[in-house]
């Protein structure tokens, strides 16, 4: 009969998903693990198995309890909102915690050593699961009479994930929320809406 566990799997997760976003895959070490998640390595070990099982499982977390936007997003009537909604939604939560900005799949994906090349590949198509999903919704938009006929809808979803990105790496590097929200204002007086 196996030990019974005696910590919170959930809080533990918490704990190790802002680890993880603050100093990313590579820059947290299991010490600083078990200092913020305040379970020992064994225990932490048989929980979620190693490391990158740990990051794997912050990063669900993260997706689901801070990303939520992105479904909710992708459903408003005009591409422009949906975009809109992208922007300022991701400017809000990668600003919103000054212990963490930036965002933790672009921060996790920004490592570099052959260690962390599962996590970044991981990282790669969670990504590309996320453009894929904008390529669809312009390509219904495009449909509907809502984008032009001539947008190329697969490079316009590249250029939506490499401002929310760009904006992820701002915001890690200390751009202010104001001056974020002035680029999203930006990019949305360019949206080739119809």
């Amino acid at each position: 009969m196996g030990r019974q566990r005696e910590f919170d799997v959930d809080q533990a997760l918490d704990a190790a998903l802002c680890v993880f976003w603050r100093k990313g895959y590579e820059g947290a070490s299991y010490t600083d693990l078990t200092q913020a998640t305040g379970v020992e390595r064994p225990a932490l070990y048989s929980a979620f198995g190693n490391k990158e099982a740990l990051f794997r499982r912050a990063l669900e977390r993260y997706y689901e309890h801070y990303l939520d936007f992105l479904p909710q997003a992708v459903e408003l009537p005009t591409s422009r909102e949906v975009v809109e909604r992208l922007f300022r939604a991701s400017v809000e939560l990668t600003t919103r915690y000054p212990d963490r900005k930036g965002c933790l799949g672009i921060h996790g994906a920004l490592a570099g050593s052959d260690d962390a090349e599962p996590i970044r590949i991981a990282l790669i198509e969670a990504r590309a699961g996320g453009e894929t999903l904008l390529r669809e919704r312009f390509e219904r938009a495009k449909e509907e009479g809502d984008l032009p006929p001539t947008v190329d809808c697969a490079a316009l979803a590249a250029f939506v994930l490499a401002l929310l990105h760009g904006m992820a790496v701002q915001a890690k590097a200390g751009f202010s929320r104001e001056t974020l929200e002035a680029v999203v204002d930006q990019a949305l007086s360019t949206w080739p809406s119809k």
